[in-house]
């Protein structure tokens, strides 16, 4: 799709919020197309390729592929940096579960939902022009109708993860028909029904797209495979794991059996522009830079989030890792195994001395993925090695925007390097043309390692939780860091002597093969832990002794409330109360 969707994304919603007004959600476009114009045979590809763009048009305020805001500074992974707690204050009231009056100064997500529900309403428009065509007059229907279902789908299961309650609204309806929609599906129904989508384009799509971006059956069978996880984790209206349901696991590894891909050979390429459609990304959406557009389809969602103090970056200096996310880099010194109990019980990295060069605790050894993911004073930033060439960057305490609120570590996953002919740079804000990837092929490993291990399989999961961390192990050959290798230790599972031993591997590997990349907030969710988790992870934070965030002394996370936002109760009002908000708000 990078080859011929050349549609403008708008950067408007940037240059507000930095005026922070909310009068962007006044704005009009200055013309629009009526139906009757664009529903033809002959422009059937195009609406498509419309389709195709709304799940990428997304902005710093209105985020729908990076969850680096919901999923992320949601949990132990990230704190939301930036300028202090006022600096995007929304995000504040996230990171500290407090949003317990929905919409109050709210202006992120509702138009969250609105952007999703926007895509889906682009897919629903192409779907009811295409499905009057016969298969004789447009050969491709079937194909075209299996990929436009496939990204409705996708908009409903990011929905569902965020609100858990949502509408399903489809092509068929009528705008009567749209206005008594409720919200009010059970989990499992609403799971059900994106399934039938994921199902259809699974069914009708070819095992490969001539054109790169275009879902195909191996996404289809992947997101079935992410699918039926969630949904084998069943829950009451409280939010609490009630049971695990085995026929739904099973086909988790049906589906994931069916998937064809490979791991990158060195972790840093998943993210590396150079890279992008590797064999490890399954599903991604598409941007371009260079184009013939004015400004390229760039991705400014993550445009705030780009190291502060340095003229190679600019602003915002948001989404910078935990302590807690950096301690769990932590090995055993003998083994190479993950700390999994006790990897918290001190900080490494906490302090940096008058050179602005971090100093790592004595005797401690590292998961070379560290380097890959995290920001560290004294350590090369996005494999630029030394100083040694003018394009070569250390990361530096400088660059750290409010290290007395935050601390000094940075993100290293969702930046280019400024050389990178993927970068374009906007008054303050950084974006690129890097793809952004919603399932890659560690992502479908670990699935079916996961529905495994909860099958009593575990002896199956070892090789495959085995296989994640050889890899890891192996990509040391890009710059990381002067010396490095003497405290990089990482080590592979002999056996797994439980189920619950296994279940703890399983969690601790996703967190460090995706750490910051937005799904761990959904992790715990799904798990039912997000509650034990995320208040321990609270405590310590707290500590005057230890992290000493005193930012978040008052930031409490509340089951049966917390694990999904809240309705827009904007959409309530619109709706004269026939959504249903969420427990709790």
């Amino acid at each position: 799709m990078k080859k011929y969707n050349k549609i403008v994304i708008s950067f408007l919603s940037a240059i507000l919020l930095a005026s922070c007004s909310a009068d962007f959600l006044d704005y009009e476009p200055k013309g629009a197309l009526k139906p009757d114009q664009v529903a033809t045979m002959a422009n059937a590809d195009a609406l498509v390729n419309a389709a195709y763009a709304a799940i990428g048009n997304d902005e710093m305020i209105g985020p729908i592929t990076s969850q680096w805001v919901y999923g992320s500074v949601r949990s132990d992974d990230a704190y939301k940096g930036g300028g202090g707690r006022g600096d995007v204050d929304v995000v504040d009231r996230y990171e500290q579960y407090n949003l317990t009056i929905p919409d109050y100064g709210d202006w992120m997500l509702p138009r969250t939902w609105t952007n999703h529900y926007k895509a889906i309403s682009r897919a629903n428009f192409a779907l009811s022009v295409i499905n009057a065509f016969s298969e004789t007059d447009y050969p491709l229907k079937k194909t075209r109708q299996a990929e436009l279902r496939f990204l409705r789908a996708h908009s409903y299961f990011m929905l569902k993860l965020l609100f858990n309650k949502v509408p399903f609204i489809t092509e068929d309806l009528t705008k009567e028909q749209i206005l008594k929609t409720s919200n009010d599906l059970s989990s499992d129904a609403l799971w059900n029904k994106i399934a039938e989508d994921f199902i259809f384009a699974h069914d009708n799509l070819p095992p490969s797209q001539d054109l790169v971006g275009r879902a195909d059956k191996n996404a289809a069978s992947a997101y079935l495979a992410k699918l039926r996880l969630y949904q084998a984790y069943e829950q009451n209206d409280a939010h609490q794991v009630t049971g695990i349901n085995a026929a739904r696991l099973q086909e988790v590894i049906n589906y994931a059996n069916e998937v064809t891909g490979s791991l990158e050979p060195d972790f840093g390429f998943n993210f590396l522009d150079g890279h992008d459609n590797g064999p490890e990304s399954i599903w991604a959406v598409q941007f371009s830079i260079n184009d013939g557009t004015n400004t390229g389809r760039v991705s400014f969602v993550t445009g705030l989030n780009s190291p502060h103090g340095t003229p190679l970056y600019g602003c915002c200096g948001f989404h910078l890792a935990s302590q807690n996310m950096v301690n769990a880099f932590k090995t055993d010194p003998v083994t190479g195994l993950p700390l999994l109990d006790t990897f918290n019980t001190s900080d490494i990295y906490n302090t940096v001395d008058s050179s602005g060069k971090s100093s790592l605790t004595a005797g401690v050894t590292l998961d070379p993925r560290i380097d890959h993911t995290v920001g560290i004073p004294g350590r090369p930033f996005k494999y630029k090695n030394t100083l040694k060439t003018a394009g070569d960057m250390v990361y530096n305490f400088s660059w750290a925007r409010d290290p007395g609120v935050y601390g000094f570590f940075g993100n290293m996953k969702e930046q280019q390097s400024p050389d990178c002919s993927c970068y374009v740079k906007n008054g303050p804000f950084v974006g690129t043309s890097k793809n952004v990837d919603f399932i890659r092929y560690a992502d479908v490993l670990l699935f079916k390692a996961e529905a495994l291990i909860q099958l009593n399989r575990q002896d199956e999961a070892l090789p495959i939780i085995n296989q994640i961390r050889a890899r890891a192990a192996a990509s040391t050959a890009m710059p990381l860091a002067a010396g490095a290798s003497n405290v990089y230790k990482i080590g592979q599972y002999l056996s797994f002597p439980s189920k619950a031993y296994a279940l703890k591997a399983l969690k601790f590997e996703r967190r460090l093969e995706f750490g910051m990349e937005g799904p761990r907030f959904f992790d715990l969710v799904r798990w039912g832990e997000a509650e034990p988790v995320l208040n321990a992870y609270l405590a310590v934070e707290k500590n005057p002794n230890r992290a000493n965030k005193s930012f978040l002394l008052s930031a409490h996370f509340t089951a049966g409330r917390d694990e999904y936002y809240p309705i827009p109760q904007r959409e309530i009002d619109f709706t004269g109360g026939l959504y249903k908000q969420n427990p709790g708000y």
